[in-house]
């Protein structure tokens, strides 16, 4: 049974930073492309960012720059550090994973159960 957890949500200033944590247990987490994903209520679930297997990355363009994905294949988690945080980041966090590419979500068969971040003006 796969199981995925975010952690590390919470209130922030705009500016500040945060660091998700996501840990995935009951598969073969080296072999998976991990993504986030955020959601705010009444809207679609936005692709953020992902990794593959060799923590090569690729990310939307509204947070090139300011966040970075990282993985940690002994410990089957991966990261999102989000520096210089906009109001507008605030949203649901979730992570994803896949055994193949895409920044759709129907490509992604695992998630975790989200995160909340919230970015105060």
């Amino acid at each position: 049974q796969v199981q995925m957890e975010e952690s590390g949500g919470g209130l922030v200033q705009a500016g500040g930073s945060l660091r998700l944590s996501c840990a995935a247990s009951g598969l073969t987490f080296s072999s998976y492309y991990m993504a986030w994903f955020r959601q705010a209520p009444g809207k679609e679930r936005e692709f953020v960012g992902r990794i593959n297997w060799s923590s090569s990355t690729y990310y939307a363009d509204s947070v090139k720059g300011r966040f970075t994905i990282s993985r940690d294949n002994a410990k089957n988690t991966v990261y999102l550090q989000m520096n210089s945080l906009k109001p507008e980041d605030t949203d649901i966090y979730y992570c994803a994973a896949s055994r193949v590419i895409g920044v759709s979500p129907r490509s992604y068969a695992y998630w975790g159960q989200g995160t909340q971040v919230t970015v105060s003006s």
